[in-house]
Parts: structure tokens; sequence; C-alpha cells
């Protein structure tokens, strides 16, 4: 696509929370350049996620250098065979720092089988139990997983007082209304402004308001019509004019109760 058919990322009045994006793999010159950008066009805090055990110190330390990031603890299911007691203590630890909101990016994902699934099982359920002992909300990666992923919640999730999100949700209606129902939210990013993506806006179309959160998943799933480049928390209004037109809302009333949604489950303010 030439760049002239890219029009410029738009800026709206209401604030918007990044909710889930990889800031770790920016060098350091990039994301101060990523910071001032998403700045730019209303992006007021930012959640960078924790996926491995080589990047859990990253995560925390990212937290430091800048007043907007906050962050998470978790093992993502592809690293699930590097998940040990000694991973959980360093999660569990570093979980208790104020700038530490969730447990996550945990969960199943049977597409790739990077690990074996009987052990991806076992190391979601450990850390959804690890949430529930810390009270904490969890961040979920399901991906072809449906029926494992919604009878571990049915065991694990009455003990999560806070919930929490299932992010870039791409499954199915079932699984999305299951886990509605059970008090959780759901995530979309670029994905809802793919071509080919029409199960992700019938999905967005039954979720309710207050149950939608807005994420980028960047560097990954850039959004149209800036497929091809990196993605980045500053391509967000993109998706929030997705969501909006979905949900056939005004945008800026769409952004307003979103921010709520993310204040509340991962700031603790409604």
């Amino acid at each position: 696509m030439s760049n002239r058919k890219r029009r410029d990322i738009p800026r709206f009045d209401t604030p918007i929370i990044e909710t889930h994006c990889h800031l770790d793999y920016l060098d350091a010159d990039e994301l101060a350049v990523t910071l001032a950008q998403s700045a730019a066009v209303g992006i007021e805090r930012i959640i960078t996620i924790a996926v491995s055990p080589a990047n859990l110190g990253r995560v925390l330390q990212l937290t430091r250098e800048a007043a907007n990031i906050w962050g998470t603890q978790g093992i993502h299911p592809h690293e699930a065979a590097a998940y040990n007691d000694e991973v959980e203590a360093v999660v569990r630890a570093q979980a208790a720092d104020e700038r530490i909101l969730a447990i996550g990016e945990i969960g199943l994902d049977y597409h790739y089988d990077h690990a074996d699934r009987a052990v991806q099982r076992e190391v979601f359920e450990r850390q959804l139990q690890l949430a529930a002992d810390l009270d904490m909300p969890v961040v979920i990666h399901t991906r072809e997983a449906d029926e494992d992923t919604r009878d571990i919640l049915r065991a694990f999730g009455p003990g999560l007082r806070r919930k929490g999100v299932l992010h870039s949700f791409t499954s199915g209606v079932a699984l999305a209304q299951y886990c509605l129902s059970e008090g959780f939210m759901l995530g979309f990013n670029g994905i809802a402004t793919f071509n080919r993506a029409d199960n992700v806006r019938e999905v967005i179309a039954l979720t309710p308001l207050e149950q939608i959160l807005l994420e980028t998943d960047a560097p990954y799933l850039t959004p149209v019509p800036y497929r091809g480049r990196p993605n980045a928390p500053f391509y967000l209004p993109l998706v929030a004019e997705k969501v909006a037109e979905v949900k056939q809302l005004d945008v800026e009333a769409m952004l307003e109760q979103v921010y709520r949604n993310s204040m509340g489950l991962f700031f603790g303010a409604r």
C-alpha cells in the first residue's frame, strides 16, 4: 500500500490505555520515539506484558523508565516448558511491585504447540492459582484451545476475584459468551481491521461495551492501513475507530467507557 493511502492517525479527546504490548522488543531509541508518538495521539498509559523467564526482569525494569509504563509478570504458553518453582518464585516476588498490575500473559496455544499441551495446561492452572493467591487479574492468551480454556476457567475462575482479560480475542462465540458471563473482559486489537476478520467483528458486536478493552499486541498485528509496519501503541486510535464502528457507537462515548474498563480492571478505579 502506498503512503498516499495512509491517513494520519486520529487524536481523540478521550485518553486511551494500551492494555497489551511488548515494549521490551524495542531498543532504547525506538522506545523513546514510540512513547513520544503515543503520547501525541492520546495514549495515556501503557501496559507492557511479560512472556518468558528471560523477560520478567526487563518488563519490571521498563516500568521504571517512564511514568506511564506499567507491566505484568507471567509465562506465555509457548514458554510453558521453562516454568518451574524457581520461575514461579520470581513471578510471585516481582508481582508484589506496585507497577505490576496482573499475572500474564498466561494460557494455552494449540496452534503452534511450542510446548506440550499437558504442560501448557498445568502451567496455566498454576498461574491462575497464583493470581488467585495474590488477588490479581490475569491476562490470558488462548488460541485454538477453546474447550480446554473454558474447562480450566470453569475450575479456577471462581477463585479469581478480579477476573481478567482474554487478550487478542480470536476464539469462537461460545468461549466469548462463557467468559463474558463469568465476568472476564475481552481485548481487541488490529485484527479487528483485517478484511478476513469477520469472526472477530462478530464477537465485538456481541460483547457488552463494559467488557471491552483495547490493545495493540505491538509489535505484532498492525492495523489497516499500516499493515507491513511494526505495530506500536500509537496505532490504537485506529483500533478504537473500528470497534466503535462495529458497535455502532460514537467513538468518544465508546472510549470513555473503555477507559473506565481499563482503569477498573488494572488500576482498581471505576
